[in-house]
């Protein structure tokens, strides 16, 4: 059974920034040795956890690129922008508005602490449960 796990943020160094609990998942997925696809809702967000991945955790490496090349397929954690095609992965990090599309076993939504976030992560929980999805709600 596929499975959704809802991060809903409210601590302060989340609050401030979303992005790094996105890391903080892409950095538990490369130490289970498990491919990560984060799909970010723009090409700027793309960009932004691109960076962040260098920066956040200055004793953590973790191979990552936005998609779009060649090394799509070797690269541990791949970042998708809208539109760009990219090969499943059994784990996706969803940072779009509507739920992931494609072949996962997981999916994890990062939501943050904006009631605009709440709203449409409560109808994203809807569909994943209409779809059969075991649902898991994480405080962070």
């Amino acid at each position: 059974m596929p499975r959704a796990d809802f991060y809903l943020i409210a601590k302060p160094r989340f609050r401030e920034e979303p992005l790094r609990l996105v890391c903080e998942l892409a950095k538990r997925a490369f130490a289970a040795q498990q491919p990560a696809l984060i799909l970010a809702r723009d090409h700027a967000q793309a960009e932004a956890v691109d960076e962040l991945l260098w920066a956040f955790d200055e004793d953590a490496f973790i191979p990552h690129q936005i998609a779009g090349d060649e090394d799509d397929a070797q690269t541990a954690v791949l970042i998708a922008p809208p539109g760009v095609d990219t090969p499943d992965r059994p784990l996706v990090i969803n940072l779009r508005e509507t739920c992931a599309e494609g072949g996962y076993q997981r999916v994890l939504e990062v939501v943050a602490a904006d009631p605009a976030e709440r709203a449409g992560s409560r109808t994203r929980w809807r569909e994943y449960q209409q779809r059969g999805f075991e649902l898991v709600k994480n405080d962070m």
